[in-house]
């Protein structure tokens, strides 16, 4: 190899080393004297990211806050309930703790006091208050809670807020809108304006609704898609509570008509029906006796027997009004599992004529294909776990368990002083339907809150210039929920599908099987299916009717055990109550 006419092939490998180290003391030397040479540059700025986000100082003190009431929507399966508890750590978010998440980040609201641990929910200084608190898995279409909130009209430019909060105020569009208290009062709601003070003009030319801060939309960009805001109200009463001001919690209760998968053949006939003779199979709910039930939970009654006893709220009131109670079908459903509308999984028994050929005009003939029905329940206030209570036990009428006097049997609390020990349905299918605000002593029971709901275009000008108005369009709140529906409604169509393929292979095992002999006998099987509203029944061994079965403890014993065990006995005010007179029975005895 040369180089410049040098024969490097012919160097020894001490005198190559020696080459090279000359040469890299040479290009050390001249990388030296260029950089003296060259003038001197400052050094390049740094490129901020496009997408680099920026945490600025935020001073609550330069908003102006106002008190304001949500209603949002959640399904509840994903979450361990409403209510979040300090130092509970649970399995599953609570619908609170995401909420309250997203209005910290939304930087809606101040809390007073300093966070104890990060990220722990506080409320402190927020007038925070709820109206119902539903259990883990219960879904809401309807709730609604009451929150002290930032908000876009301006402070004073003359006044500090504190010193503004001490002038009377008022005006259609006043610092702070609020409509009047819902309870009627000897006094009129009415103030004073002092229209000459000038510090006023800018907040009083604030429109409370069109110049606000968007909150569904802000909300619903950070909350997961499982729960949404559907409403605001910018004026409730100055006396609003979202707990006490509800009048009215609405429910209802969803299952399918037949409750749960039913077989063919005589094996599948374990009831008669309740208004005629024809023999039930498992799975079909009666409905007209479920409905005749549900009409007598109506009226003010005593729910003991039907709630779970809280001890620690120490309850010893159980009477609770319910203004509408019934079960009505929602509507028939469409091609997933229509395989139910064979003849050989109807609904009776097949009635044969005197010569014992089947008569083909009989219900056996009618189009079975699941239905959906639902307990629709309106009351004042409800009791832990109430209505699951109620839609079980018309679960046990359904099933033709229990007669539909089985409600007036444990709504009577003489003839039925203690509970009998039973299963609540289940959670899935319970919704926190609507929670109503009436004017005190309306007859109606119409809501008194003006709602503004998502979308509502009288507050957002011309629609045509209007990006988005949070209902309709991508991201908005239709959009949202029909992602979550239609990627649901594809399992139950491929899960409905599917068992038509099923149920349709091979030889048919309901044809044949003795239908002649169906209608002449009830079947009784060694275990008893009971359904509670899952997903299916349960194997409960004999089935034991309920005033035959083990009772619980009476309320009076349980609230007393209680506030012994936790020191309440001592304290003056609880030992006046009467806890230290009540003796102590045996935890479970037998019912009458």
């Amino acid at each position: 190899m040369e180089s410049n006419g040098i024969d490097y092939a012919s160097w020894s490998p001490e005198k190559l080393v020696a080459r090279v180290t000359a040469l890299e003391q040479q290009l050390m030397a001249a990388n030296k004297r260029y950089r003296s040479q060259s003038p001197s540059k400052p050094p390049s700025p740094r490129v901020r990211p496009k997408n680099l986000r920026v945490e600025r100082d935020f001073d609550p003190s330069k908003y102006s806050t106002r008190l304001i009431a949500l209603k949002f929507a959640y399904l509840g399966q994903r979450y361990n309930g409403f209510e979040h508890h300090a130092n509970n750590k649970t399995p599953l978010p609570t619908i609170e703790e995401v909420m309250w998440k997203a209005l910290m980040k939304a930087r809606l609201i101040f809390p007073t006091e300093p966070l104890v641990t990060e990220g722990e929910v506080n409320w402190e200084g927020c007038d925070y208050s709820k109206c119902g608190r539903t259990d883990k898995g219960v879904s809401a279409f309807g709730q609604v809670i009451g929150i002290r909130v930032r908000s876009n009209r301006p402070l004073p430019k003359e006044m500090s807020e504190p010193e503004l909060e001490k002038k009377s105020v008022t005006s259609n569009e006043s610092l702070e809108t609020a409509s009047p208290p819902l309870q009627p009062q000897e006094d009129d709601f009415t103030m004073s304006l002092e229209l000459d003070d000038a510090t006023l003009d800018e907040p009083l030319s604030f429109h409370p609704i069109r110049d606000e801060v968007p909150y569904a939309q802000v909300l619903n960009r950070l909350l997961p898609s499982d729960i949404r805001i559907l409403a605001w109200c910018p004026a409730p009463p100055v006396d609003f509570s979202a707990r006490f001001s509800c009048r009215e919690r609405r429910y209802r209760y969803f299952f399918t008509q037949p409750a749960f998968n039913t077989s063919p053949g005589a094996e599948a006939i374990t009831h008669q029906s309740s208004n005629s003779n024809s023999i039930r199979r498992e799975g079909w709910l009666d409905i007209p006796a479920m409905k005749a039930a549900a009409k007598l939970f109506e009226g003010l009654h005593d729910f003991r027997n039907l709630c779970k006893i809280d001890a620690s709220k120490q309850i010893d009131n159980f009477e609770r009004r319910i203004f509408h109670s019934e079960i009505r079908e929602v509507d028939p459903a469409s091609e997933p599992a229509a395989y139910i509308s064979g003849s050989q999984f109807s609904e009776f028994a097949t009635s044969s004529t005197s010569n014992g050929i089947p008569d083909t005009s009989s219900a056996a003939t009618q189009s079975q294909t699941p239905k959906l029905y639902m307990f629709i329940l309106h009351g004042s206030a409800f009791l832990w776990h109430q209505v699951r209570h109620m839609i079980a036990v018309l679960f046990l009428v359904g099933q033709g368990l229990e007669s539909p006097e089985m409600v007036s049997q444990l709504l009577d609390i003489k003839a039925t002083p203690k509970k009998p020990i039973y299963e609540m349905a289940e959670d899935a299918p319970l919704v926190l339907w609507d929670c109503i605000f009436p004017r005190e002593g309306s007859t109606s029971r119409e809501d008194a809150l003006e709602w503004i709901y998502i979308g509502d275009q009288r507050f957002h000008g011309d629609p045509r210039e209007v990006k988005s108005n949070g209902k309709f369009g991508l991201g908005g709140v239709v959009d949202d929920m029909w992602k979550i529906w239609r990627q649901r409604k594809m399992d139950e169509v491929l899960a409905g599908m599917l068992l038509n393929v099923v149920v349709g292979q091979g030889k048919d095992a309901g044809e044949g099987l003795g239908r002649e002999e169906e209608h002449r006998t009830i079947v009784k099987t060694a275990s008893q299916k009971v359904y509670y509203g899952g997903d299916s029944a349960r194997l409960k061994g004999k089935y034991i009717p309920l005033m035959e079965r083990e009772r619980m403890e009476s309320v009076e014993t349980i609230n007393a055990r209680y506030a012994i065990r936790k020191g309440f006995e001592q304290e003056e005010g609880v030992r006046d109550s009467g806890f230290r007179q009540v003796t102590l029975e045996p935890r479970v005895d037998k019912g009458a």
